[in-house]
């Protein structure tokens, strides 16, 4: 049969998955094997075209512990093997682990995840041997023309022949670890009694050994076989409770957590407390002792406020434009370059020296990495996590989700409330927010619309890139009034829903 050629533009509005600086999502019966199997060929060709990728070489390969990881690594693998390169299978591991070893290897890396998003949902993430895919290598995978053998499916895209079978290296598990253990002081966090929430992160392993070999005392939490979409901007209230009953009953010094594929983590302080992602990011900082930091517009003030940090550039949401920031901050001379994002992922954009000893750059998001500065920075100052917390300026930022809102939904909502872009428009977001917050000050359109009231409170209004959802960020002085005014905003948004 003739090979089909297939648009991946046209394929991401005829399948429902989509395809971003993210890499691929959508709902798993979308994702259909012929679905991944192009967008991977896709991948594969952009790289051939720009020069950084000719067969024969190798794309390493990884997953999480979703139920459908295992048949969409196979249709990847299909493709790897099909344009002529040997895929590296590195088994289920995190994102940051399989990025450090194509790093580390000079070669591509497909991880098949659908990070914190539920499980009748997934995604592919690809990265080049430079690092995660930017705004314009997006804008190449997406006017790819790939070419479809429709032998290898099925009428319902299902692939009929399985790739050649692929041990499981562990090499990526080993250098990744590696990484931590050599790079910070032997029995660094002895004393320490941490708690290990395990529930179905695919490094949920990896975090523990990581902890003991470094000296703590580690007692494992939580874990499950079913797959828990912890998502670390909108923390589910049934984590909330049991890290506080965890906490108390096992004396912990603090719990640590992550995502489903381990990029984006959770650490609570003593009382089991969990740290916003955008604090936690300012202590790791702090410890890496970080002379320019690169964050998205919403995460938390508390950032310049401090006064810690020399150079602060505020970008859109999403790794991608994080990691431009801090490409432009070395380029401007810093030295000590950090990223992180609202969701606690944490971008290491420069070789850090901690003693004698260096940790290499890893410019994706990670969680190991917020872990163990913020312990160690507790270890540093002699101080529980609370007092660290405690020393920052008084601004919380709470967040929430709406889901199932259409995207283009939230977004005529957004124009609705600012159509343009004098303060003569602000009469739309007065006439809903006013009663509730006092006059507006600002509006920042950055991504979505950031609006900052007279009182420096902020509401922050963001359609999710990846998902039907629509996000809300707000800001206070204190922790209650960041949360109160979460809950306005969700009923105002309920309202649009609906309407």
């Amino acid at each position: 049969m003739k090979p089909r050629p297939v648009f991946i533009g046209d394929l991401m509005v005829q399948s429902g998955v989509k395809f971003g600086t993210s890499g691929a999502r959508g709902l798993v019966k979308h994702m259909t094997d012929e679905i991944c199997y192009a967008y991977t060929v896709a991948f594969i060709q952009y790289l051939e075209e720009i020069g950084e990728l000719s067969a024969p070489s190798h794309i390493a390969l990884g997953g999480d512990l979703r139920a459908s990881t295992d048949r969409i690594m196979k249709s990847v693998a299909r493709a790897i093997q099909d344009r002529g390169y040997h895929p590296v299978n590195c088994g289920r591991l995190p994102s940051p682990a399989l990025a450090y070893y194509g790093l580390i290897k000079g070669i591509p890396s497909v991880m098949v995840t659908g990070s914190h998003i539920p499980e009748d949902r997934n995604g592919i993430k690809y990265t080049t041997k430079h690092g995660e895919i930017l705004k314009h290598d997006e804008t190449g995978i997406k006017r790819q023309q790939v070419e479809i053998d429709e032998d290898l499916f099925s009428q319902s895209g299902r692939l009929l022949m399985d790739p050649v079978s692929l041990p499981v290296i562990e090499e990526a598990v080993e250098l990744y670890s590696k990484r931590y253990i050599n790079s910070f002081p032997e029995n660094c966090l002895r004393g320490k009694r941490i708690g290990v929430y395990q529930h179905s992160a695919v490094g949920r392993d990896i975090m523990t050994a990581i902890l003991r070999d470094l000296g703590a005392e580690v007692t494992t939490l939580g874990r499950s076989d079913t797959f828990i979409p912890v998502d670390t901007e909108a923390i589910r209230e049934e984590d909330i409770e049991v890290a506080r009953e965890w906490s108390n009953s096992h004396s912990l010094d603090s719990i640590v957590s992550s995502d489903g594929d381990s990029d984006r983590p959770l650490i609570s302080d003593e009382a089991g407390t969990w740290l916003r992602g955008d604090v936690a990011g300012i202590l790791c900082a702090s410890y890496f002792k970080a002379d320019a930091i690169a964050t998205p517009v919403s995460c938390n003030t508390a950032v310049e406020k401090c006064g810690l940090f020399h150079r602060v550039y505020r970008t859109r949401i999403g790794s991608p434009f994080v990691i431009e920031a801090m490409q432009r901050a070395g380029k401007e001379g810093s030295e000590r370059v950090v990223g992180y994002e609202a969701n606690g992922g944490f971008l290491l954009g420069s070789d850090i020296q901690i003693g004698e000893r260096t940790l290499r750059a890893l410019p994706t998001r990670d969680a190991v990495i917020v872990h163990l500065a913020v312990l160690l920075l507790s270890v540093e100052r002699n101080k529980s996590i609370s007092e660290l917390v405690a020393k920052l300026p008084k601004r919380f930022t709470y967040s929430n989700r709406l889901k199932q809102f259409p995207t283009e939904k939230s977004k005529d909502k957004l124009l609705e409330l600012w159509p343009g872009d004098s303060m003569q428009d602000m009469r739309a977001i007065e006439a809903i927010f006013r009663q509730h917050f006092g006059p507006a000050l600002s509006v920042d359109i950055t991504d979505g619309l950031r609006i900052t009231f007279e009182n420096d409170e902020v509401v922050h209004l963001r359609p999710s890139g990846n998902a039907p959802e629509f996000r809300c960020y707000n800001e206070a002085d204190t922790e209650s009034r960041a949360k109160e005014m979460s809950d306005i905003c969700m009923s105002i948004m309920e309202r649009w829903k609906s309407d």
